[in-house]
């Protein structure tokens, strides 16, 4: 199964969210699902943590997302 993830480091919230954008224009266009892409940024806690463990935490926390939207679903 892809699981596709794309871990963020030194830009503004506004670049995360135009990077976000691209990404997932670019992986509709090539076939993948965009709602399949788990976005995170870097923070000082998972800096210090391995790539294999971080990659899960935001599988998890995306797969969360996904069953549980903020707002219930509701664009406000």
């Amino acid at each position: 199964m892809n699981n596709p993830v794309i871990v963020m480091h030194g830009f503004t919230h506004e670049q995360m969210i135009s990077i976000m954008r691209a990404a997932k224009a670019a992986a509709k266009e090539a076939g993948v699902d965009p709602l399949s892409i788990a976005f995170s940024s870097s923070t000082p806690t998972n800096m210090e943590w391995k790539l294999k463990d971080l990659i899960a935490e935001v599988r998890e926390e995306h797969e969360y997302m996904k069953k549980n939207p903020p707002n219930g679903g509701r664009v406000v």
